[in-house]
């Protein structure tokens, strides 16, 4: 992984200066950008527990997918920028109100400045684990490099078809740099571990958004994680895509996910045999569940 005089931290490899100012596919330059920092309670159990996740959400993303519930802040249309000593004193503040653990949502272009964040944290009384709360669509280079900041990885798998995530996502590699990106994150967590009040300190949870229409891409999803890695990977089967802008190109994202094509999902993963994992009940599609993106923590 290289610096920001011409970055190559996620698979876009855009090559922008950002060292000198320069935006790069993700939108961000020099700065550290974020939009929120705060406890968060409705991430998986076992990483929210009762007493929340100490979430900071970044603003900017190498991915950008067309139908994303924070596309405010990935198209850096909100956020502040901080200091990389703020960041720090960020994470001390989320452990200080009882957060399970420091969640960083969106990371993957500031991984620089947060594997220096995070050890200046610790240095100063940083104990709760650290989650890299990301899109999936991650540099094997980048990971290695966050082995020894790193304790959870918590990552999407969006697509194994290469159509559509060219079609959502302007990333027909995705399917490849995800598998890579997977077994590397595998590599360095290995077998869950878990406090004795069910709250994972290490570990890997994949998690799959199911799109309208697509029951057939997501149980590729499944099938391609449990054939590699059984039930030593938690699967995390989420049902709460919201339509949250109107497409006229892209019709089939304008309806939410049926619970018809859901349950399909569900069946079929129990079906290969999975049991660590994840469902979402009810009606989870709501804009009410997306944070308000508004400076809080910072």
């Amino acid at each position: 992984m290289e610096n920001k005089n011409g970055c190559t931290m996620c698979p876009r490899k855009c090559g922008a200066d950002r060292a000198n100012g320069h935006r790069g596919y993700c939108g961000a330059d020099n700065k550290i950008y974020c939009a929120r920092a705060a406890l968060h309670y409705w991430e998986e159990p076992c990483i929210s527990g009762k007493s929340g996740s100490g979430t900071v959400f970044f603003c900017g993303c190498p991915l950008r997918c067309v139908y994303c519930q924070n596309y405010d802040i990935a198209n850096m249309q909100r956020g502040k920028s901080i200091s990389l000593e703020r960041l720090s004193e960020i994470f001390l503040n989320l452990q200080e109100k009882g957060a399970l653990n420091i969640n960083l949502v969106t990371p993957t272009h500031y991984s620089l400045d947060i594997i220096e964040a995070v050890g200046k944290a610790r240095k100063r009384g940083l104990t709760i684990p650290i989650v890299y709360n990301c899109s999936g669509y991650e540099n094997t280079e980048t990971l290695k490099a966050l082995e020894e900041t790193v304790d959870i990885y918590l990552t999407d798998i969006k697509y194994m078809d290469p159509m559509l995530a060219k079609k959502y996502s302007n990333a027909e590699d995705y399917p490849y740099i995800a598998k890579k990106a997977l077994a590397e994150m595998v590599r360095q967590q290995g077998k869950a571990v878990f406090d004795s009040s069910g709250i994972m300190q290490k570990g890997v949870i994949v998690r799959h958004l199911l799109l309208p229409t697509q029951l057939e891409n997501a149980k590729a999803v499944v099938e391609h994680i449990y054939k590699n890695y059984g039930n030593s990977v938690y699967i995390s089967l989420m049902n709460q895509y919201t339509p949250v802008r109107k497409f006229t190109d892209i019709t089939e994202l304008n309806s939410k996910v049926s619970e018809k094509e859901y349950a399909a999902l569900v069946d079929h993963a129990i079906s290969l045999g999975v049991e660590n994992g994840f469902i979402q009940e009810g009606d989870t599609a709501e804009e009410s569940f997306i944070p308000n993106f508004d400076g809080k923590g910072l």
